[in-house]
Protein backbone atom coordinates (compact mmCIF):
# COMPACT_ATOMS: atom_id res chain seq x y z
CA UNK A 1 0.00 0.00 0.00
CA UNK A 2 1.44 3.36 -1.04
CA UNK A 3 0.44 6.47 0.87
CA UNK A 4 0.97 9.91 -0.66
CA UNK A 5 1.08 13.03 1.54
CA UNK A 6 -0.54 15.14 -1.18
CA UNK A 7 -2.39 14.21 -4.34
CA UNK A 8 0.37 13.23 -6.77
CA UNK A 9 0.68 15.33 -9.90
CA UNK A 10 1.44 13.71 -13.20
CA UNK A 11 1.62 10.06 -14.14
CA UNK A 12 2.10 7.95 -11.01
CA UNK A 13 2.03 4.47 -9.52
CA UNK A 14 -1.23 3.69 -7.73
CA UNK A 15 -1.02 0.19 -6.25
CA UNK A 16 -0.27 -3.47 -6.97
CA UNK A 17 -3.24 -5.81 -6.76
CA UNK A 18 -2.72 -9.55 -6.57
CA UNK A 19 -5.37 -11.13 -8.80
CA UNK A 20 -5.84 -14.91 -8.50
CA UNK A 21 -8.29 -17.06 -10.49
CA UNK A 22 -8.86 -20.75 -9.83
CA UNK A 23 -11.23 -23.70 -10.30
CA UNK A 24 -11.30 -24.21 -6.52
CA UNK A 25 -12.11 -21.91 -3.62
CA UNK A 26 -9.35 -19.46 -2.70
CA UNK A 27 -10.80 -18.64 0.72
CA UNK A 28 -8.32 -20.90 2.60
CA UNK A 29 -5.40 -19.20 0.84
CA UNK A 30 -6.78 -15.73 1.63
CA UNK A 31 -7.43 -16.74 5.25
CA UNK A 32 -3.83 -17.98 5.59
CA UNK A 33 -2.56 -14.56 4.49
CA UNK A 34 -4.58 -13.06 7.33
CA UNK A 35 -4.29 -9.39 8.19
CA UNK A 36 -1.20 -8.96 6.02
CA UNK A 37 -3.50 -8.42 3.04
CA UNK A 38 -6.51 -6.23 2.39
CA UNK A 39 -9.19 -8.26 0.63
CA UNK A 40 -10.79 -6.34 -2.23
CA UNK A 41 -12.86 -9.38 -3.21
CA UNK A 42 -12.83 -13.13 -2.66
CA UNK A 43 -15.55 -15.34 -4.04
CA UNK A 44 -16.93 -17.00 -7.11
CA UNK A 45 -18.04 -15.68 -10.49
CA UNK A 46 -19.85 -18.33 -12.56
CA UNK A 47 -17.44 -21.31 -12.58
CA UNK A 48 -14.32 -19.44 -11.48
CA UNK A 49 -13.16 -18.54 -8.00
CA UNK A 50 -11.19 -15.33 -7.64
CA UNK A 51 -9.35 -13.26 -5.08
CA UNK A 52 -8.20 -9.67 -5.45
CA UNK A 53 -5.81 -8.51 -2.74
CA UNK A 54 -3.53 -5.65 -1.69
CA UNK A 55 -0.77 -5.72 0.93
CA UNK A 56 -1.61 -3.86 4.13
CA UNK A 57 1.93 -2.71 4.89
CA UNK A 58 3.14 0.60 3.51
CA UNK A 59 5.44 0.22 0.49
CA UNK A 60 7.19 2.83 -1.60
CA UNK A 61 6.77 1.53 -5.15
CA UNK A 62 5.59 -1.35 -7.35
CA UNK A 63 8.82 -3.30 -6.91
CA UNK A 64 8.71 -3.31 -3.09
CA UNK A 65 4.98 -4.12 -3.12
CA UNK A 66 5.49 -7.13 -5.38
CA UNK A 67 8.40 -8.34 -3.20
CA UNK A 68 6.16 -8.06 -0.12
CA UNK A 69 3.53 -10.20 -1.85
CA UNK A 70 6.18 -12.75 -2.92
CA UNK A 71 7.39 -13.15 0.68
CA UNK A 72 3.80 -13.76 1.82
CA UNK A 73 3.19 -16.40 -0.85
CA UNK A 74 6.53 -18.12 -0.18
CA UNK A 75 5.63 -18.35 3.55
CA UNK A 76 2.23 -20.02 2.97
CA UNK A 77 1.61 -23.38 4.64
CA UNK A 78 1.79 -26.40 2.30
CA UNK A 79 -1.98 -26.82 1.69
CA UNK A 80 -2.56 -23.11 0.96
CA UNK A 81 0.58 -22.97 -1.20
CA UNK A 82 -0.91 -25.85 -3.16
CA UNK A 83 -3.98 -23.70 -3.85
CA UNK A 84 -1.64 -21.00 -5.19
CA UNK A 85 0.19 -23.52 -7.37
CA UNK A 86 -2.99 -24.87 -9.02
CA UNK A 87 -4.54 -21.45 -9.68
CA UNK A 88 -5.20 -20.70 -13.37
CA UNK A 89 -4.09 -17.06 -13.13
CA UNK A 90 -1.66 -15.44 -10.67
CA UNK A 91 -1.14 -11.77 -11.58
CA UNK A 92 0.71 -8.98 -9.83
CA UNK A 93 -1.27 -6.16 -11.42
CA UNK A 94 0.49 -2.79 -11.28
CA UNK A 95 -1.93 0.13 -11.48
CA UNK A 96 -0.69 3.35 -13.07
CA UNK A 97 -2.62 6.61 -13.32
CA UNK A 98 -1.66 8.33 -16.58
CA UNK A 99 -1.66 12.10 -16.91
CA UNK A 100 -0.61 14.53 -19.64
CA UNK A 101 2.64 15.24 -17.79
CA UNK A 102 5.37 14.21 -17.59
CA UNK A 103 5.79 13.14 -21.20
CA UNK A 104 7.15 9.78 -20.02
CA UNK A 105 7.60 8.05 -16.67
CA UNK A 106 9.46 4.84 -15.84
CA UNK A 107 8.47 2.21 -13.30
CA UNK A 108 11.38 -0.20 -12.73
CA UNK A 109 11.04 -3.76 -11.50
CA UNK A 110 14.31 -5.28 -10.25
CA UNK A 111 15.65 -8.48 -11.82
CA UNK A 112 15.43 -10.23 -8.43
CA UNK A 113 11.74 -9.34 -8.22
CA UNK A 114 11.05 -10.61 -11.74
CA UNK A 115 12.86 -13.85 -10.82
CA UNK A 116 10.81 -14.24 -7.61
CA UNK A 117 7.57 -13.70 -9.56
CA UNK A 118 8.66 -16.24 -12.18
CA UNK A 119 9.54 -18.82 -9.51
CA UNK A 120 6.00 -18.41 -8.14
CA UNK A 121 4.57 -19.08 -11.60
CA UNK A 122 3.00 -15.64 -11.72
CA UNK A 123 2.87 -12.74 -14.16
CA UNK A 124 3.48 -9.01 -13.87
CA UNK A 125 0.67 -7.04 -15.50
CA UNK A 126 0.29 -3.28 -15.99
CA UNK A 127 -3.09 -1.55 -15.95
CA UNK A 128 -2.82 2.06 -17.10
CA UNK A 129 -5.78 4.31 -16.36
CA UNK A 130 -6.46 7.18 -18.75
CA UNK A 131 -6.27 10.75 -17.43
CA UNK A 132 -9.44 11.65 -15.60
CA UNK A 133 -9.75 15.22 -16.88
CA UNK A 134 -10.12 14.94 -20.67
CA UNK A 135 -11.26 18.54 -21.20
CA UNK A 136 -7.97 20.14 -20.11
CA UNK A 137 -6.08 17.87 -22.52
CA UNK A 138 -8.28 19.09 -25.35
CA UNK A 139 -7.71 22.67 -24.24
CA UNK A 140 -3.93 22.09 -24.26
CA UNK A 141 -4.11 20.70 -27.80
CA UNK A 142 -6.22 23.64 -29.02
CA UNK A 143 -3.88 26.15 -27.38
CA UNK A 144 -0.86 24.47 -28.99
CA UNK A 145 -2.47 24.59 -32.45
CA UNK A 146 -3.25 28.31 -32.05
CA UNK A 147 0.39 29.02 -31.18
CA UNK A 148 1.71 27.10 -34.18
CA UNK A 149 3.00 29.22 -37.08
CA UNK A 150 0.50 29.64 -39.88
CA UNK A 151 2.55 27.54 -42.30
CA UNK A 152 2.25 24.42 -40.10
CA UNK A 153 -1.52 24.66 -39.53
CA UNK A 154 -3.82 22.35 -41.45
CA UNK A 155 -6.14 24.10 -43.88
Amino acid sequence: MVIYRDKPEGTHFIEVDLDIFSRVSLQPLVSALGEKVFVLHVGRYKRTYCAHLEVTRVTKDADSTIRAFCRLIEALPKVERGLWDIAKVRDFNIGVQAEARPFSHEFAIAAETVKAVSELGARIVFTVYAPEAHVPLLAVAKAASKKAPRSTRKR
